[in-house]
């Protein structure tokens, strides 16, 4: 959690950019794999740890810009939950290190809501993602499920992006943080591969090593032997000599903050000629789209760019023919390479994705 003038100084700028109404922030809330107490591993809303700091389940927050009040809902921990898990901070003191005066019990959000909603206040939120936050939105604010996502404040999205979109010099550090673990992640499965070996076994090496010095994965580890399949899940082939192998994956720290790197590398520790011309091409795409990278230009541009020196040598290898230019405008690349060039990186994995 940053100092607590960092939230006050985001939600400060945030009520800047939308006019009037109430801006309405839902928290994650723990969901169960199995059954209610076995839950899975608790990740908060981003744009909740963005603007409050706060990294526990069952809260949501409003910013009264009518009011001018800023208002934290949650319910203290009780004594039976107390004897399971010790000594609990109150909903009171996490909200004095986020620099929020006000908090009130749960139950008296939906009361609060009502409230504005029959004077005809406009109620802003973001679009939601998780099931039980639609069904709260549904049963309070009456919009049909099929309309949440279209009735989603698009002022309140903007004024979210605007701010997250550019870092702030406390996250850039948090990010440089959580790169280098996610360096320490990709260097050992180099390290470890080795032919004989079950997918699994480095898979699970990583996630361990995310897991040590931060909040885990940033997303689930894709390592195969088949990294054609873009969002390969299964583990369970043996490595091979004469393959590569392809690890697409990232550490997350318990501030939030993600990292993502993808490479390839053979299991033999050596390239066969082909596999290294290959290679090659895709460093070469790699490396001269981050030297082009600069404010200012459309990203797109980049995007082509890198696109045009893959159709480029994989023309010269014979693997595409034509015009490599007029290849990539016509995106004949995507057989090679489906996806686009890169994403935004922050909290998010895909930062902000959420938002459209």
């Amino acid at each position: 959690m940053f100092n607590k003038d960092t939230y006050i100084q985001r939600r400060k700028a945030l009520k800047k950019t939308v006019n009037n109404g109430i801006l309405l922030f839902m928290g994650n809330n723990e969901a169960p794999m199995n059954y209610p107490s076995n839950t899975y591993h608790y990740r908060q809303d981003s744009h909740f740890i963005y603007f409050f700091g706060i990294h526990l389940d069952h809260l949501a927050a409003v910013i009264d810009l009518d009011e001018d009040k800023e208002i934290i809902f949650g319910d203290n921990y009780t004594i039976d939950d107390i004897i399971w898990m010790g000594n609990q901070p109150t909903i009171e003191t996490l909200a004095d290190k986020c620099g929020v005066a006000n908090t009130l019990p749960s139950a008296q959000l939906i009361e609060y809501l009502h409230k504005a909603q029959k004077a005809g206040r406009k109620i802003h939120y973001l679009p939601p993602y998780r099931d039980d936050n639609k069904i709260f939105l549904h049963n309070t604010l009456s919009i049909p499920f099929e309309q949440l996502k279209a009735s989603a404040s698009v002022e309140f999205i903007k004024g979210v992006v605007s701010l997250r979109e550019i870092k702030e010099e406390e996250e850039l550090k948090e990010m440089e943080k959580a790169c280098n673990l996610g360096v320490a992640m990709h260097t050992a499965a180099m390290e470890y591969c080795k032919a004989g070996k079950l997918e699994r076994e480095l898979a699970g090496m990583i996630e361990g090593i995310a897991l040590a010095g931060g909040n885990g994965v940033s997303f689930p580890v894709i390592l195969s032997q088949n990294g054609e399949t873009l969002h390969n899940h299964n583990h369970e082939q043996i490595l091979e000599n004469g393959r590569l192998l392809l690890v697409d994956a990232g550490a997350e720290l318990k501030s939030g903050y993600s990292s993502d790197y993808t490479r390839t590398f053979p299991v033999s520790g050596k390239f066969t000629q082909k596999q290294k011309d290959i290679y090659e091409i895709v460093l070469q795409a790699n490396m001269e789209a981050i030297d082009m990278a600069k404010p200012g230009l459309n990203y797109f541009d980049v995007h082509m760019y890198a696109t045009t020196i893959i159709a480029k040598g994989l023309t010269k290898l014979g693997l595409m023919k034509g015009n490599p230019e007029e290849a990539a405008r016509k995106g004949a690349h995507a057989l090679f390479m489906p996806h686009g060039l890169g994403h935004m990186l922050g909290l998010d994995v895909h930062d902000m994705e959420d938002l459209g």
